[in-house]
């Protein structure tokens, strides 16, 4: 099994600073999205903060396990212990410098070991899968308005166009431990998935997802994703990152449905 990763991020068309951030790594096989709070310094730097803590906590673990014979538990207990490092350095940060106070940041992350990948989640970016030309969302959203669809107050459609859609209720660093969501499932040759902000994933359906997927390179798609989102609004910075699994002799598939 081969993951290959591709990523892009964008400002979008109503911000001035991008406060996303992302992780790629083909090297590590782990890959994540991490859109930060706090105002455009303090989101700035609580979502390269999650990345880089992420990116060297990971580095430390995997090399301490051969990735290969590492169960989902092993790999759940490295992401989630490397995700409360972030939370406590991202808070303490916050805690020492008046301009940081109140940061924080999600973080969505998936890391590839054995014939699986564990899934690692706080916050409202998102994570999906495509397989056998379609899309399903793996995460749920740590927002005050999933906390009312799950209430059955409000309906899923209510969502795209509450005002308060845009309040988190977990995020990473904003207090100084956090309890992520963890998944593990096994991978198929072929599958693909995206790891995005909610810049980006408020402007589609899995459906339409699932389109956009199958219709380019995979290579090519997270520039898709991004040009649609902010010919609808672009009103949220955008970041997309898009992992590819082949086997070891694969190169990347080719579009196979409709141009989008």
């Amino acid at each position: 099994m081969r993951p290959r990763g591709w990523a892009v991020t964008d400002v979008g068309r109503k911000r001035e600073h991008n406060e996303d951030s992302f992780l790629c790594s083909d090297d590590l096989q782990l890959y994540a999205v991490a859109d930060g709070m706090g105002g455009h310094l303090g989101g700035e730097r609580a979502s390269r903060m999650a990345a880089e803590i992420l990116e060297r906590e990971m580095t430390v673990r995997l090399a301490d396990s051969p990735r290969a014979e590492m169960t989902g538990d092993a790999m759940a207990q490295a992401l989630g212990k490397s995700t409360a490092v972030a939370s406590k350095a991202i808070f303490e940060s916050a805690q020492s410098e008046p301009n940081y106070a109140g940061m924080g940041t999600t973080l969505t992350g998936l890391c590839f070991h054995g014939g699986s990948v564990t899934l690692c989640h706080v916050g409202d970016s998102r994570a999906y899968l495509f397989r056998d030309g379609r899309a399903r969302q793996l995460t749920e959203d740590h927002s005050w308005v999933q906390e009312q669809v799950r209430a059955g107050l409000v309906s899923a459609d209510d969502v795209l166009v509450s005002r308060f859609r845009n309040i988190i209720t977990r995020s990473v660093g904003f207090e100084p431990a956090v309890a992520p969501d963890i998944l593990t499932l096994l991978v198929e040759t072929g599958d693909c998935f995206l790891l995005c902000s909610d810049g980006l994933c408020n402007y589609f359906s899995p459906e339409e997802l699932g389109l956009v997927l199958s219709g380019h390179f995979y290579g090519e798609a997270g520039s898709a994703l991004v040009a649609i989102a902010n010919e609808r609004g672009g009103d949220d910075n955008i970041t997309s990152v898009i992992v590819y699994v082949a086997n070891a002799l694969a190169a990347p598939r080719a579009p196979t449905g409709l141009d989008s």
